[in-house]
């Protein structure tokens, strides 16, 4: 799958945001090494928490068994409008993805014209994960 299919499957999936309190619809798409896509959208609850699509897509592929992957696909703007400017993960997404991800791993953003890709690396640089608890630090 290239990059744009992975990016109009995010923007299918964007359709299902349930973001009644931030009225911002994300959605993403996840590509599996073994060509499988998870889908996932934004959910808040009146707590002011929830969950981001990337994380929504990515515990999706977990729960299922899935732990190789290979792109995000992620577009986000106010609801019943289209992206205009990039919508990159927040803090909790970014480290969610450096637990299952390596650091080529692909985020592909769009800001409604074109794709943008940055590497997992070069989005989060000096990440702490797992391998950094490897042998007692």
């Amino acid at each position: 799958m290239d990059r744009h299919e992975l990016m109009e499957r995010a923007l299918e999936a964007r359709k299902n945001a349930y973001c009644p309190y931030s009225n911002f619809a994300v959605g993403a798409a996840l590509l599996c090494k073994d060509g499988t896509v998870y889908t996932g959208c934004n959910i808040e609850v009146a707590a002011l928490t929830g969950s981001c699509a990337e994380r929504t897509a990515i515990f999706q592929a977990v729960a299922e068994g899935r732990r190789q992957f290979s792109a995000i696909a992620v577009a986000g703007a106010p609801k019943d409008q289209e992206p205009d400017s990039l919508c990159a993960p927040c803090g909790v997404c970014r480290q969610v993805m450096r637990e299952f991800c390596g650091p080529d791993f692909e985020i592909i953003l769009t800001d409604g014209q074109e794709l943008t890709a940055i590497t997992l690396a070069g989005l989060l640089p000096m990440a702490f994960g797992p391998d950094n608890l490897e042998g007692g630090g």
